[in-house]
């Protein structure tokens, strides 16, 4: 197991190398110059080209490149022009907002998305069946930025049960923060619960098929241990894949639902650089998102390899 981890680590080296590059390229070469974004309005040539030099902006890009993956090697990620601050600061100080939103989301959207597909499944061609997919594909077809407005005028505005935005840190007020994070859970959750409701069904109704559910019905065995103990056991697979897929969708969909919900996270942050072009927090806040669903992605092997042990021994 322990070869199995290490394996799956080392080959997402690569793949944070590649995120990386491509962050830094594709931010160097958008047009615009971030230095009259620093200036202001009233800067003059002088003094703009004075901000280049200061920051290291009028260097080449293979330059600028090296010097990014060398301060990379040593764990710095560089300096936000515009916050003057280091961008580990900014993001790992907005870490605490994003994680847990896209934790719950994916916690909440996993246990509506499994019972309806296992719901589903047991009562296939029925009106209940055809209920959850039809909520199912209510929840896939909804844009979440929609759902969230949608929430917000009913229980934020006309019930005045949640409050429409805003963040309460969970250390300072446990309640207050279950309250500012419920609505943005809900969106996130029933806009990705769908997927994993249709693979759970369709999962489900094939292990249910199978010659060893028979007999377990035919020694009377009780209805509930053949579901959950037996048959959702060998359905857990594939579900688990959608499962880690779907985290890295809630990732970047904290992006909009901070912004419609005015929650402090890396999603808003990000934006917010982007419309100032502050390109190192654009840099660091994308690299240490994908560094986030590596190790999503790597849970996701090691649970294929506690589910199944050939998949362990094959890789």
């Amino acid at each position: 197991m322990i070869l199995f981890v290490a394996r799956r680590l080392l080959s997402a080296i690569p793949v944070l190398f590649v995120v990386s590059l491509m962050t830094f390229l594709i931010m160097w070469l958008v047009p615009g110059d971030i230095s009259a974004e620093i200036g202001g309005a009233d800067a003059t040539p002088a003094q703009i080209e004075q901000i280049r030099q200061q920051f290291g902006l009028d260097r080449p890009l293979l330059e600028r490149a090296v010097q990014w993956y060398g301060n990379l090697l040593h764990g710095n990620l560089g300096y936000s022009y515009l916050l003057d601050r280091s961008v580990v600061a900014a993001v790992f100080e907005r870490l605490p907002v994003t994680l847990p939103l896209a934790a719950l989301g994916l916690v909440l959207a996993t246990l509506m998305g499994t019972l309806l597909g296992i719901l589903a499944a047991v009562r296939h061609n029925s009106w209940l069946d055809q209920s959850a997919m039809v909520a199912a594909l209510i929840g896939l077809s909804i844009p979440d930025f929609w759902f969230g407005l949608v929430l917000v005028i009913l229980f934020g505005v006309t019930l005045g049960w949640l409050p429409t935005g805003g963040y309460v840190s969970f250390t300072d007020d446990f309640f207050g923060w279950v309250r500012c994070m419920t609505l943005p859970t809900l969106t996130l959750a029933f806009t990705q619960m769908g997927v994993i409701a249709r693979m759970t069904r369709s999962s489900m109704l094939d292990v249910l098929d199978q010659d060893y559910v028979r007999t377990a019905r035919a020694k009377g065995m009780r209805r509930g241990t053949i579901i959950f103990k037996h048959a959702l056991r060998n359905a857990l697979v594939p579900i688990v894949t959608v499962v880690g897929l779907t985290a890295g969708v809630l990732l970047s969909g904290a992006v909009v639902i901070e912004s419609v919900f005015s929650l402090p996270g890396v999603g808003r942050l990000i934006v917010g650089s982007i419309q100032r072009r502050d390109f190192p927090i654009i840099q660091g806040g994308l690299l240490v998102t994908a560094i986030v669903f590596v190790f999503v992605n790597l849970a996701v092997d090691i649970l294929y390899g506690w589910l199944d042990p050939r998949v362990r021994d094959d890789r």
